[in-house]
């Protein structure tokens, strides 16, 4: 597999502010569709109500602020050498080829926005991955907006070298996987296991707090309390219930569980659950393709069929 990574930041902090316009046109030409995307929608340069100056004179401040300039030197200090990623994408790849083989490949590309996105998808199937969401932990990130929930402690922990490769496939696993069937506990749960199966499959060797993204110590708590937790859904009438509010730190980003469970519980516990409940209907039913899976909608049959049993 050839797999190549465009260092779009790169190109984009060596060209001389004193020759822009030239430089610019001819780095859209070097990359058209990753061009198009970050200068008229990730930096808003093309956009006269964000950039009434002009498309070159609004970049050409963003290439001369002394906060971008610190970013791009820290950025390019850490990322010089990316070869551990490429290998770690290459092999990501060679497993998304085996799993989806009716998909083409993507191609990657490297950016900095300023805090504004970690990865998205463009263009026909390329994936675009921002280098400054993963300089990490003590990285200060909560000077810069600490108002921003994406620059929490519990968040910040995970902007790292370790998790850039997961955190960057996520969507394009999302985008196989779509949107959730419902809006039941049960739903959300299982959506999200499909999505940390699958994540799983394309990353065996990484580690499970990487895979999770929680600490080790978390972890280890979901192993050991993994009947506790399932006994407090169900017997708490959470699997069905779709208010947000009580469910919200179950299957979303949060430093702990809900209030009424013990301290130690992470955020997100319930898809701890929807993986194992996933991951059993797979054994169950081996010949199951991923594509297959990702189809199953009903998640009400899935739980049945996974014959799933929390682990005392």
């Amino acid at each position: 597999m050839d797999l190549t990574i465009d260092r779009f930041e790169e190109a984009l902090f060596s060209l001389d502010t004193s020759q822009l316009e030239a430089g610019l046109a001819q780095l859209e030409q070097q990359y058209p569709a990753f061009s198009d995307v970050y200068f008229n929608f990730v930096l808003g340069s093309k956009d006269p109500k964000v950039a009434p100056q002009g498309h070159t004179e609004y970049v050409k401040g963003f290439l001369m602020h002394p906060g971008l300039v610190h970013l791009y030197d820290t950025t390019h200090q850490l990322y010089t050498n990316i070869s551990d990623i490429e290998e770690e994408l290459e092999q990501a790849m060679q497993f998304y080829q085996y799993y989806f083989p009716m998909s083409e490949l993507p191609h990657f590309t490297t950016f900095i926005s300023e805090y504004s996105i970690a990865a998205f998808i463009y263009g026909e199937q390329a994936l675009a991955i921002g280098l400054d969401f993963f300089l990490g932990e003590k990285y200060p990130y909560y000077k810069y907006n600490p108002q921003n929930p994406n620059f929490s402690d519990y968040m910040v922990r995970t902007y790292n070298r370790d998790h850039l490769v997961s955190k960057s496939i996520q969507p394009l696993i999302e985008d196989h996987v779509g949107q959730p069937s419902g809006e039941r506990l049960l739903d959300l749960m299982i959506h999200n296991g499909k999505k940390l199966y699958i994540r799983d499959l394309l990353l065996p060797y990484a580690q499970d707090t990487v895979l999770f993204e929680m600490k080790p110590a978390q972890v280890q708590w979901l192993r050991e309390n993994e009947f506790n937790l399932w006994s407090h859904l169900v017997g708490n009438d959470l699997l069905y219930s779709s208010e947000f509010r009580k469910i919200r730190k179950l299957i979303d980003y949060s430093p702990t569980g809900p209030s009424d469970m013990p301290e130690e519980t992470p955020g997100r516990a319930g898809n701890w659950i929807g993986f194992q409940i996933v991951k059993r209907y797979m054994q169950q039913h081996p010949n199951t393709s991923i594509q297959s899976l990702i189809d199953l909608r009903d998640s009400q049959q899935l739980l049945d069929e996974s014959k799933f049993r929390p682990r005392r």
